[in-house]
């Protein structure tokens, strides 16, 4: 009797590396940059995170899809960072098709299938981190049953796939807080909600310049920072007056693009959940969740800025502060979900700032 023999899906990488191993989830075809992750848990929050959009995420933790998923979320309210999976398609060493948590309620396999999303198991993904940590995070595809063309998602505005199309409000508290979506994980809102503030969630190319608000909030985004001019423009211009203004991750970057810094891209990014970074002038050292693959250019910082942290790894600016404390931003996710919660602090010392008016 013939036995069937097992699906083969390849990961060609645009150097024209091949790795070959399983199919699971979709059956598609994908394209996108190839980036890694190191850390050990949070696989449906990463996938879920729209700084991922456009990416084929690799994760280094070898048995993936142990605790399944859970439902798919209605509402903010949830656990997950969107209401879809964001990345083009995973790449893992192992998975579990058996998974075993009180909240799941479908395999990752399943989850893959009904959003369309490929992956492959059975690569050695210790030979395709190496790489890409030597060569630099590349463009590459998952090939199953047809061929694609590379995809280079940094070409693109990504935003337009990931903010929202409209201004949303949530709560009713003091102080007013805006938030400009430039892909933001529903673990930043969850944050501010908790703190008790009416928040207004906006495009990432909305003018919110003549609105009124106590305090402003950039959130993370996926692709190049440089190319949501008018966000780094109405930032520029916010600058300009008394309130305080803060940025995790792209905001970050955003706010030293409009500071009259620069921004450029890192060799093979931050991905992971143990990431140290010391604050600069204390020396403190915390332990932080990171999703980046942009930094800012610590020495084209204008007059009045200075880094406030620094990456203990490679000593990459991991944040940024204004002489008059008004404006601040930190590269890493201070929200966590999934990683450590050492910085979620920020939050409060964010609300405290605008609540204080200063």
């Amino acid at each position: 009797m013939l036995r069937k023999k097992p699906a083969v899906g390849s990961l060609i990488l645009k150097d024209g590396t091949v790795f070959k191993g399983t199919p699971f989830g979709s059956q598609n075809s994908t394209a996108g940059e190839v980036v890694f992750n190191t850390g050990m848990v949070g696989y449906p929050e990463s996938m879920t995170d729209p700084s991922y959009n456009g990416q084929i995420l690799v994760f280094t933790y070898p048995l993936i899809g142990n605790y399944g998923v859970r439902q798919n979320p209605d509402s903010i309210a949830d656990s997950l960072e969107s209401s879809r999976i964001q990345v083009k398609g995973i790449i893992v060493s192992d998975y579990s098709a058996n998974y075993s948590h009180w909240s799941a309620i479908k395999s990752l396999d399943e989850w893959m299938k009904e959003e369309g999303i490929p992956g492959i198991y059975g690569i050695d993904t210790r030979q395709l981190t190496k790489r890409l940590r030597e060569k630099g995070v590349m463009l590459g595809k998952i090939i199953n049953r047809q061929d694609t063309g590379f995809y280079d998602p940094n070409k693109e505005i990504l935003q337009e796939y990931v903010s929202v199309k409209s201004p949303v409000t949530y709560g009713s508290g003091k102080p007013h807080i805006v938030l400009v979506d430039c892909g933001v994980k529903n673990s930043i809102i969850r944050s501010l909600l908790r703190r008790k503030v009416r928040l207004t969630q906006v495009p990432y190319d909305y003018d919110f310049t003549r609105m009124k608000y106590d305090g402003l909030f950039i959130s993370n985004g996926p692709g190049d920072p440089k190319s949501v001019t008018q966000a780094i423009e109405n930032v520029r211009i916010a600058m300009d007056s008394e309130k305080p203004v803060f940025g995790i991750c792209m905001g970050n970057q955003i706010m030293a693009l409009a500071a009259g810094g620069a921004t450029y891209k890192l060799k093979f990014g931050h991905r992971s959940q143990n990431q140290p970074c010391i604050e600069q002038g204390t020396k403190r050292c915390y332990i932080t969740s990171q999703n980046h693959g942009y930094a800012v250019n610590d020495k084209k910082l204008p007059s009045g800025w200075k880094p406030w942290f620094r990456n203990a790894n490679d000593g990459t600016n991991e944040g940024i502060i204004h002489k008059t404390g008004l404006f601040r931003a930190i590269q890493f996710h201070a929200e966590h979900n999934p990683g450590p919660r050492d910085t979620e602090f920020m939050f409060d010392n964010f609300i405290r700032m605008v609540r204080e008016g200063r």
